[in-house]
């Protein structure tokens, strides 16, 4: 054990306490510790479940960036990114201390974001649940063990579900607040057992420090395949960003968070986050035997107390139940954690809308046009009096991620395509036939094998039509796929409500967009889609072949 506790201890960093120290302990011990004080349930096949309480996912309201010298003309403040008086955090460091202090046993895991030497920091993380160190420890990356005792952290975050913010005191909205101080490096999490705030935390802290160098952060999952062709897939949750990168017949590097560098396209994590709600062992095995592992930690899924099965179809602890789980736990991810410069990017979308195609092939500015709109739609019935699908437009495909602004990351992005001569596709995994509710999912074997054909680089050698609405090119036909999928408005009963949705949709794009313009060029803004009144089927002398 004495190997793994590093010179620099917790003193070092200003940090005084009586407590029980555990530092970088293995998965066995932590799973231990964690079914000792009561923390969770050891599932029948060898999973730790845990429940987070009433916070099911990130408390988005809640977090606040300090503004001072170092983020003033930086960051993009707004409603994504809230800022909090240095004065404020100050007080609330303070008050973190002096919680820190009285704890009986906490768990610290040394570890990095990043796993490109060269473009990774140095995190050190501070919990006082057994879970949460077992958590991070998985979804970060490992140092080797003759690492650990030299190991200098550059930033700390310390992680305290137990404690009640004071919004009068420490500036904050309620008892929740994640307070991130770029200056001091220093990230709070108070309030919340969500375990994924800290490795969002992770994420938020790499995309602002790695753009200045060059290096484009995505919220993106990527692999390799058999011809060591990288692709990367961005998309928002439930967009099947992590079900579709874990392809039986490609090697996996990561299923969330990346950098794009001048030599590689590397994963910021070493493990995975997947959501395990109806999770389908024919559709996504690879997923679905994680939950059968020692060493996963399954979040909000419901357990049977006698027999320890898990029912992942029961959602009443949580419709964003999710699995945390070693990266290697996928057959086939890479060792490295690394991969060459992409030959694909493909971006998700779940159109409840069901206006969008299953596939469209982008241009470089049409490719930055829909980067920077992040589109995807929530479903009619989450809320009440909801009965219309609900555009969602988080820009980079991850708003809440990104501290500077939009236009710095889509214009890394559009240099990186241009320089790596890259092919962008826009991918509908939501409905057809109609919108939510009259529609029907669009069939993931039908998704996969267009995904395939654009990926071993036969989709481009199809015939493609021109999109009336948003511009970009439509396969006609594609072999092995029906073909009457291909185009969304002949699935619909009635065209005219197709067209109807379709201007509405657009409209949505146009409004959203418009924040945007000022800060792109003019060859993305005429990438906009444009409404029509009515649509006909596309001519002979609109279609184009590769």
């Amino acid at each position: 054990m004495s190997n793994r506790v590093p010179h620099s201890g917790l003193d070092a960093q200003g940090i005084a306490t009586s407590a029980e120290l555990f530092w970088n302990l293995r998965t066995a011990p932590l799973v231990e510790h964690a079914v000792r004080r009561g923390e969770g349930l050891l599932a029948k096949d060898g999973p730790l479940v845990v429940r987070t309480g009433r916070h099911t996912g990130r408390s988005a309201q809640d977090k606040f960036i300090v503004r001072n010298s170092a983020t003033e003309s930086t960051v993009w403040w707004g409603k994504t990114n809230k800022p909090m008086d240095p004065a404020a955090f100050d007080r609330l460091y303070d008050d973190f201390l002096l919680a820190l202090a009285d704890k009986d046993q906490l768990y610290m895991a040394d570890l990095y974001g990043g796993s490109q030497p060269e473009h990774r920091v140095r995190v050190r993380v501070v919990n006082e649940l057994a879970w949460h160190n077992l958590f991070i420890r998985t979804l970060l990356v490992r140092p080797e063990a003759d690492e650990l005792p030299g190991f200098d952290p550059e930033y700390l975050i310390i992680d305290l579900p137990s404690f009640r913010a004071d919004p009068e005191r420490h500036g904050c909205r309620s008892e929740t607040v994640i307070a991130v101080n770029f200056e001091k490096k220093v990230i709070l999490i108070g309030g919340t057992s969500y375990a994924g705030e800290m490795k969002k935390s992770v994420f938020g802290l790499l995309n602002f420090i790695l753009p200045p160098q060059g290096i484009m952060p995505m919220h993106c999952s990527a692999n390799i395949g058999p011809k060591g062709d990288t692709a990367i897939f961005f998309g928002l949750s439930g967009t099947g960003k992590t079900t579709l990168s874990a392809d039986p017949n490609r090697t996996l590097i990561g299923d969330d968070e990346h950098g794009w560098s001048d030599t590689a396209v590397f994963n910021f994590e070493g493990g995975c986050y997947a959501k395990m709600i109806r999770l389908s062992a024919e559709a996504e095995p690879e997923i679905f035997a994680t939950t059968k592992r020692f060493g996963t930690v399954l979040e909000n899924v419901v357990i049977d107390i006698e027999t320890r099965e898990l029912d992942l179809d029961d959602a009443s602890l949580a419709e964003n139940s999710r699995g945390a789980y070693p990266i290697d736990f996928i057959p086939n991810s890479s060792e490295a954690n690394m991969g060459p410069l992409p030959k694909n990017v493909v971006m998700l979308t779940a159109d409840a809308f069901g206006v969008l195609p299953p596939i469209a092939r982008l241009t470089p500015d049409q490719a930055m046009y829909h980067f920077l709109s992040g589109y995807t739609a929530k479903v009619a019935g989450t809320e009440i009096g909801v009965t219309e699908p609900e555009a969602t437009f988080s820009t980079c495909f991850g708003a809440p991620f990104m501290p500077r602004h939009p236009s710095i990351y889509g214009n890394l992005l559009k240099k990186r395509i241009a320089e790596a001569e890259v092919d962008c596709w826009l991918v509908n995994t939501g409905w057809t036939g109609g919108k939510y509710g009259v529609g029907k999912r669009m069939p993931i074997k039908e998704t996969r094998a267009l995904l395939n054909a654009a990926l071993d680089g036969s989709l481009n050698n199809v015939e493609f039509r021109k999109d009336p609405n948003f511009g970009f090119e439509v396969p006609v036909s594609v072999p092995g796929v029906d073909t009457s999928i291909l185009d969304p408005r002949g699935t619909w009963a009635s065209p005219a409500d197709y067209d109807r949705m379709a201007a509405k949709l657009v409209d949505l794009f146009v409004e959203n967009f418009a924040q945007f313009a000022d800060q792109v060029d003019e060859g993305v803004r005429q990438a906009a889609p444009k409404a029509t009144q009515a649509q006909a089927q596309p001519s002979a002398a609109q279609a184009t072949t590769a």
